[in-house]
């Protein structure tokens, strides 16, 4: 049973405090702590940054404690007033160590409940059972097929049964899980929830990003937002985009992300490989990426495997773009009927569906980005979203 798909009826932020006898009586935060893998940019990091600065803090207290050092979330977090606390780990590998720091850090902290974030953090999360008492835990899957060894998924499916609930972002990515042999006495499914108020139309920035990269207002942009990966499949986006230019001199290509850049000799390699580049600009990791999305004509992602509930598309979408992306995930079910889906890991399908949006008229595009925002802000809006989590912390917290 997948929890979470009706809407919710919340009261507003705020609602913690209340009066009695004339003088108000503020109730005690529940103190959240969330253990994630790390804080570089990425799609889970994000909604979590989302979610800690964007929730009711006088009734969630979240302090973030990250398995390893640095990252641009970090920074944003702490500039946002959010305690972020590192384990020190080394990525990508085992250290015995960062139990004993986390149970340690855990002890100062006692908080009422701990979520965990990406595997790495579920399969040290479960060092809160050595903890007495031991407060309650969730973890937060984030990805349809594991995006690494497939040891560790299978190994966390054998404890799946250990903690209290079992976060997804999208109805692919339990299914998938299902099938490894997770078996939690709770699922909850919430999907990512996008800032309407942030991601939105902009004529301004859509100006100001083409002229910055020197591309006519005639000029058909598409665009994608997707760190440099073998899940997100630039080499698929380069052959759709080499064979559309070929037959289309008014389409210029756009990538952002981390890894997305001219100093990536495997990227690069590829650019030249197709002949790419007169058409092609590379931003990099953007922090202002809600002042890039309006400058595409079309958004795609152009992924082989792994995504969840897919950050770029429901981001573009918010900014009245209009998308193509791959069949990976819940991307199907967050575009709906606004957007077009193809298969993975087939360029000329992806060189078609950007030709069919390329070929419509701005006017049209523009009314296919309204009708992606509008679903956006029905479906899968920021604060709904978030009281779906406090919801569901609530009730984890008071035992239910």
């Amino acid at each position: 049973m997948i929890e979470g798909c009706a809407d919710l009826q919340q009261t507003s932020p705020g609602a913690a405090a209340t009066a009695s006898g004339g003088a108000e009586n503020v109730l005690e935060a529940i103190r959240i702590v969330h253990l994630i893998t790390g804080l570089e940019a990425g799609g889970a990091e994000n909604m979590l940054l989302r979610l800690v600065t964007g929730g009711d803090r006088r009734r969630f207290s979240s302090v973030v404690v990250s398995l390893t050092a640095g990252g641009m979330v970090a920074e944003r977090l702490r500039a946002a007033g959010i305690r972020v606390e590192t384990l020190g780990m080394a990525r990508g590998r085992a250290d015995p160590r960062g139990a004993a720091r986390l149970l340690r850090l855990l002890h100062r902290l006692r908080p009422r409940l701990v979520q965990t974030w990406l595997y790495h953090a579920d399969l040290l999360g479960l060092a809160v059972r050595l903890l007495r008492p031991s407060p309650p835990l969730l973890w937060n899957i984030r990805c349809t097929e594991a995006l690494c060894p497939p040891g560790l998924p299978r190994l966390l499916a054998c404890c799946s049964g250990w903690p209290d609930a079992v976060v997804v972002n999208s109805v692919a990515g339990q299914r998938y899980h299902q099938r490894l042999g997770y078996h939690p006495s709770r699922w909850a499914y919430i999907p990512n929830g996008f800032d309407t108020a942030q991601l939105r139309p902009d004529a301004g920035a859509r100006a100001r990003l083409r002229q910055a990269l020197g591309i006519g207002e005639d000029t058909v942009v598409i665009g994608m937002a997707a760190r440099y990966h073998p899940m997100k499949d630039h080499a698929n986006f380069l052959a759709a985009a080499a064979a559309l230019a070929a037959r289309r001199k008014d389409v210029v290509f756009v990538l952002a992300g981390t890894g997305v850049s001219e100093d990536n000799p495997e990227l690069a390699a590829a650019i030249a490989g197709f002949s790419l580049a007169p058409r092609l600009r590379l931003l990099g990791e953007r922090p202002d990426i809600a002042s890039i999305y309006p400058g595409f004509d079309i958004a795609t992602l152009s992924s082989a495997y792994g995504e969840g509930c897919p950050n770029a598309l429901g981001e573009a979408m918010a900014c009245g773009v209009p998308c193509v992306a791959t069949d990976s995930g819940d991307s199907a079910l967050l575009l709906g009927d606004t957007g077009v889906v193809v298969p993975p890991r087939d360029p000329l399908a992806l060189a078609a569906a950007w030709e069919r949006l390329a070929a419509l008229s701005p006017a049209a595009r523009t009314a296919a980005g309204r009708r992606a925002r509008e679903r956006i802000e029905r479906d899968y809006a920021l604060a709904a979203i978030i009281a779906r989590y406090e919801k569901l912390y609530a009730e984890i917290a008071a035992g239910g």
